[in-house]
């Protein structure tokens, strides 16, 4: 190397900061805060979406089953149904779908009578659902009508419940991630401890230095943290995938494509900057606190 280049290279890093903080340690524990705060992030997006969909779809859907019904009792409920102006939609659930859905209770009819069973779904969903039954029953007596208010409000409240646990779990992965970025800094302090105090000594202000190891170690902490949301979306779009049946993401086109579709994309580009942020700052009020203590 040149003489010319040496000096151009001590005017960018006069700390020596590229060899100081040059460990794959640091982004690589950057990368596990990233990916744990993109699945928190998702967490609670996914959390949130779950219990307004629970609450917009399922809170309104009602039930109503007809002991020993026959066609032309059925028949009957419908129409008074479907004239109620609080019943947006009434359909009558067909044989085979309710036998597939008592299979997991019953392990199969076995021949027996099943009721019949109407879907209702309510134009309010803060309709009183009792008014409804009390209305059917005067048309088709025995009439049952079972509403799921109360079940779709315990799920709301558990999703809403894992929505601030996955904010939490930011918080505490944020946290981290400084307390990680402060020991990085502290060790890159102590291995240029001589640089620092010439150039202090020199008169050089505190804000350049520590604008110096603030800009290293957010660079580092932000490739990390890259690295770490990349490795994160593809668990992300499985699970959204996965998750498409409750939370209808993918509705209308492939299922592939809407687990990629449905990623929360402006949250998730924010990890890396927000990471930036964080070791930048971190690193600041690291180094300042360490120079006032020089002479």
């Amino acid at each position: 190397m040149t003489t010319l280049a040496r000096r151009r290279r001590y005017s960018r890093d006069p700390l020596g900061l590229r060899r100081a903080l040059s460990g794959p340690l640091l982004p690589g524990l950057v990368a596990a805060m990233a990916l744990l705060a993109a699945l928190a992030v998702a967490g609670a997006q996914g959390a949130a979406a779950l219990a307004q969909r629970w609450q917009r779809g399922a809170a309104a859907a009602v039930t109503v089953q007809l002991p020993e019904a026959d066609a032309a009792q059925t028949r009957r409920a419908l129409e008074a149904l479907r004239a109620m102006p609080d019943v947006a939609e009434a359909r009558a659930m067909d044989e085979a779908r309710l036998a597939e859905l008592l299979r997991p209770w019953l392990g199969g009819t076995g021949g027996l009578p099943l009721p019949a069973v109407i879907e209702l779904r309510l134009a309010n969903p803060r309709a009183d659902p009792v008014l409804v039954g009390d209305r059917l029953a005067a048309v088709v007596p025995g009439a049952l009508v079972e509403a799921h208010g109360l079940w779709v409000q315990r799920l709301a409240a558990l999703a809403q419940s894992l929505r601030w646990l996955s904010w939490v779990v930011l918080v505490l992965v944020a946290g981290v991630a400084a307390a990680v970025v402060a020991v990085a800094t502290r060790a890159g302090l102590a291995a240029r401890r001589d640089a620092v105090e010439v150039l202090h000594g020199l008169g050089a202000r505190d804000s350049d230095i520590a604008g110096r190891f603030a800009r290293r170690l957010g660079l580092m902490a932000a490739g990390g943290a890259l690295l770490g949301t990349a490795a994160a979306v593809p668990a992300l779009a499985l699970l959204v995938d996965l998750a498409s049946p409750w939370t209808g993401a993918g509705a209308g086109g492939s299922r592939a494509a809407g687990g990629w579709a449905a990623l929360p994309w402006p949250a998730l580009a924010a990890v890396p900057p927000v990471a930036f942020l964080v070791g930048w700052a971190t690193a600041q009020l690291t180094v300042r606190r360490w120079l006032r203590h020089l002479p």
